[in-house]
């Protein structure tokens, strides 16, 4: 077995990121404090082609060293915008159409592993900062929430891991299973 290379892998240039068509999905963060967080989430959404990210509050934002420490690149091809307010974000969010989810544990939450295509059109994941999730704010303006399961003594993940499982299970039902016949 050996490794491919990159010329094998079909990478896209920017020009052709930009000219693909996207999954209609928004990643929201709200408040997240670690800029390798940040450039972390913003690889994985190029990973996914990802519409974009809204970095909320005092979320750092690019260009930063930091940040594309991480990112390696995909601050140039994943659209983003700053919104001053989480809340801010969302209600745009929803006067374009999205189904706007928090990424959290409360009371109603689906757990990602049931949670069906219930929604029509594009969807907004809403992931919280490191320490205190999502802002009572914002969870209020979603229409639901989605829950990893867990089973350690935790119950938490890093916000870029958590994007990571979100994500690929979002785009996963979005493409549909024939796109993944490996």
């Amino acid at each position: 077995m050996r490794k491919l290379g990159m010329d094998k892998l079909g990478r896209k240039s920017v020009n052709d990121f930009r000219r693909s068509e996207k999954m209609p999905i928004v990643v929201v963060l709200d408040n997240i404090r670690s800029m390798h967080n940040v450039g972390s989430v913003f690889r994985t959404a190029d990973a996914f082609l990802v519409r974009g990210i809204y970095l909320c509050g005092y979320t750092p934002q690019p260009p930063h060293r930091d940040i594309h420490k991480t990112a390696l690149g995909a601050t140039e091809t994943v659209d983003w915008r700053h919104f001053a307010t989480t809340a801010d974000a969302i209600r745009e969010l929803k006067a374009q159409g999205f189904t706007v989810l928090a990424v959290e544990q409360t009371e109603g939450s689906a757990r990602l592993t049931e949670l069906g295509k219930t929604w029509t059109g594009p969807v907004a994941v809403v992931f919280g900062n490191e320490v205190s999730g999502v802002d009572n704010s914002a969870l209020a303006l979603c229409d639901g929430s989605v829950e990893i399961p867990q089973w350690g003594m935790k119950h938490s993940l890093n916000v870029s891991i958590a994007a990571g499982i979100v994500l690929w299970e979002l785009v996963r039902r979005e493409a549909g299973a024939e796109q993944f016949n490996f």
